[in-house]
């Protein structure tokens, strides 16, 4: 049976946000809503909002920013791969997260950590030039 639900249920944007697999738990949904985090067709929302097909969301997920675009409305959470069929992202959204991920990547690559570290000697050195 399956439990994805039709156009025309009426679905809370916390709990899709949940049933989507964006967020753990509903209540970190709610939190990242109340704080500003999402955006419902580009203004702050409240995670009681209904969510409606075709509507726009804006959201942060660690490091990157995602907008997508709700294709089906469920309140269920089911596996992974049925939950990304609840959403489509935007061609721009995937471009930026490239691109976000390309640029962290490349601060890695040119600020590495030392190979090793102070030895007593270097410790004193270090903690007298902090000291003037």
């Amino acid at each position: 049976m399956n439990q994805i639900q039709s156009e025309k249920s009426i679905i809370r944007l916390d709990k899709w946000l949940w049933a989507a697999r964006f967020y753990k738990t509903r209540a970190i949904a709610k939190d990242m809503i109340n704080g500003g985090k999402v955006h419902y067709n580009g203004q702050r929302t409240k995670s009681s909002k209904n969510a409606e097909v075709g509507a726009k969301i804006r959201l942060r997920q660690g490091n990157d920013d995602k907008e997508v675009i709700i294709k089906v409305l469920s309140g269920h959470r089911q596996g992974a791969s049925i939950a990304q069929t609840l959403y489509e992202e935007t061609p721009e959204s995937i471009s930026k997260r490239i691109i976000n991920a390309e640029a962290r990547r490349l601060n890695i690559l040119n600020n590495p950590a030392p190979d090793h570290k102070p030895d007593k000697k270097q410790r004193r050195q270090l903690m007298r030039f902090k000291d003037f």
